[in-house]
């Protein structure tokens, strides 16, 4: 078992979402920098978990359907990584994400992902109330214009709310899994 107080989390980058109708803000540089992430992770021997958002067994956003599947670039490794279900925005709401984070000894969770201000928020937010040092990569997370705000406005005010009192803030390039502990 690859032992490191460190696990990188990469949130819902799944078809459905990453390759719908409406494209996400700067989609080729933040997947290139989640690629990133998950190669030094494999470097430096830490976990990656992928989390999946499904929703209704007879629902089009079903565990079997095209829509959640994880984006095939990311290069899922079945035999290194987990990859979990989760059906509500937290990554930690009936999932086994707490469980495998505490059996492998995880004491930091570096974030990534999709949505900004649905799944990305609330996991950043519940993160530290279980007593994880949570890192933000702030150049690897993404979401969609909505009716209110541009998505670099959602991102980056995401980025000036969720850091100090939730995360660290970091960059794809600025990070490294072997800092000092």
């Amino acid at each position: 078992m690859i032992s490191s107080e460190n696990a990188l989390l990469v949130i819902d980058m799944q078809q459905g979402l990453f390759s719908g109708p409406s494209s996400p803000h700067c989609a080729d540089s933040v997947l290139s920098n989640i690629c990133l992430l998950i190669k030094k992770a494999r470097q430096a021997q830490v976990p990656v978990f992928f989390a999946r958002h499904t929703g209704p067994d007879d629902s089009p956003f079903s565990e079997q359907s095209p829509l959640t599947q994880l984006i095939p670039e990311m290069r899922v490794n079945a035999e290194l990584d987990v990859v979990f279900i989760k059906k509500y925005p937290s990554c930690f709401r009936n999932t086994c994400l707490q469980l495998q984070l505490g059996k492998r000894g995880i004491k930091q969770l570096v974030i990534a992902g999709m949505k900004t201000e649905f799944c990305v928020d609330t996991t950043c937010r519940a993160a530290p109330e279980l007593g994880f040092r949570t890192v933000l990569i702030s150049d690897a997370h993404t979401t969609m214009d909505n009716r209110y705000l541009a998505a670099n406005e959602i991102i980056n005010h995401h980025n000036a709310t969720l850091a100090g009192p939730f995360v660290t803030l970091a960059t794809a390039a600025d990070w490294s899994f072997y800092s000092e502990k």
